[in-house]
């Protein structure tokens, strides 16, 4: 049986990672990039890149084609466009970039620390209203937050 981290690693080799410093220089390089955001909707709400679409990881499949109660037609017509996909701490969006390739997106690349990283570099991020959210926020926001149950058992 396989492990989420290995799924992670598995997905490291194959699918091309950016850091937020290169989302920076890319935004300068390419006004239509997408960015796609895999979080689930209320973490989006919260705080994210302005300009990006929410896509949870839970229905991005059927998101990426047509006849389907899911479809987005904007992702659906990115095929060829230049994709970055972020998550909180760049693991979802990497299963997810790997997910995307394999449905024949030909130019998609996962951020790498995610959007953690992306506060740490002191972009903004903004709710669902386009406030920018304080960076102190959204650390808090972006912080570990284990309850006992979730931690692995004591022997």
């Amino acid at each position: 049986m396989r492990r989420y981290i290995e799924l992670i690693r598995d997905s490291l080799s194959r699918v091309r990672e950016i850091m937020p410093w290169d989302l920076v220089e890319r935004f300068g390089e390419n006004p239509d990039i997408l960015v796609l955001d895999v979080r689930e909707p209320a973490e989006f709400d919260f705080l994210h890149i302005s300009g990006s679409i929410n896509v949870p990881r839970g229905i991005l499949e059927s998101a990426c084609e047509w006849d389907h109660e899911e479809t987005v037609p904007e992702l659906v017509r990115a095929k060829k466009r230049e994709i970055v996909v972020v998550c909180r701490s760049g693991q979802r969006s990497l299963l997810s970039a790997y997910s995307l390739q394999v449905l024949g997106f030909e130019n998609v690349v996962s951020l790498r620390t995610g959007l953690r990283g992306w506060n740490d570099y002191e972009e903004p991020l903004v709710n669902s209203a386009g406030n920018v959210v304080d960076p102190d926020v959204a650390d808090d926001f972006f912080s570990a937050k284990l309850r006992p149950e979730q931690r692995v058992p004591k022997k």
